[in-house]
């Protein structure tokens, strides 16, 4: 995606006015500005998220840990999502996001919403995938932050086994 692209989904999100809008806002945002994999956002639990050191614990592919900040923008948006739900529903083990039947959310659920979301959002939804917004932020994360962001620091953050998953980026950012 664009950054326009991204720019236009985020306008979407921020001006929608359902149910789930705040469920939709978060989840979508927190895989463009983390780069987590979709399987990871849907598994992720309330004790992997830490509001006071603005992080979250990703347990990634083969068990791997990794910590991510989680961009300042975001902290009120979950912290107004946490409130809205009930307090059963954010026990730390408790899912952070829930179907509408307030179940787990599974990736091909979160996979259909995003798709609506697209359409609503006025992006073509058969360009797209949510594998788009981890590629986004990768190749932002390398145009925006070259003096803070080397590939190293990319490898870490996208949760790669190999450096040469990673390299990929450095040829999409020279385009």
């Amino acid at each position: 995606m664009t950054l326009t692209d991204l720019k236009q989904l985020f306008d979407y999100l921020e001006r929608a006015k359902s149910r789930f809008s705040m469920r939709n806002e978060l989840m979508f945002k927190l895989l463009a500005t983390t780069g987590i994999r979709r399987s990871e956002l849907v598994s992720l639990t309330w004790e992997q998220v830490d509001l006071v050191n603005e992080t979250i614990r990703i347990d990634g592919k083969g068990k791997k840990e990794r910590i991510l900040p989680l961009h300042p923008h975001l902290i009120p948006l979950l912290a107004s999502y946490k409130a809205s739900l009930r307090s059963y529903q954010i026990y730390p083990t408790e899912p952070v996001f829930l179907n509408k039947n307030r179940k787990a959310l599974d990736p091909r659920g979160l996979h259909v919403i995003f798709k609506d979301v697209l359409k609503k959002a006025g992006l073509p939804p058969t360009r797209f995938s949510l594998h788009h917004l981890r590629h986004t932020f990768a190749t932002l994360m390398l145009q925006q932050n070259k003096e803070n962001v080397d590939l190293r620091t990319l490898q870490e953050l996208l949760g790669h086994e190999s450096i040469t998953s990673t390299q990929i980026y450095t040829h999409v950012e020279f385009e």
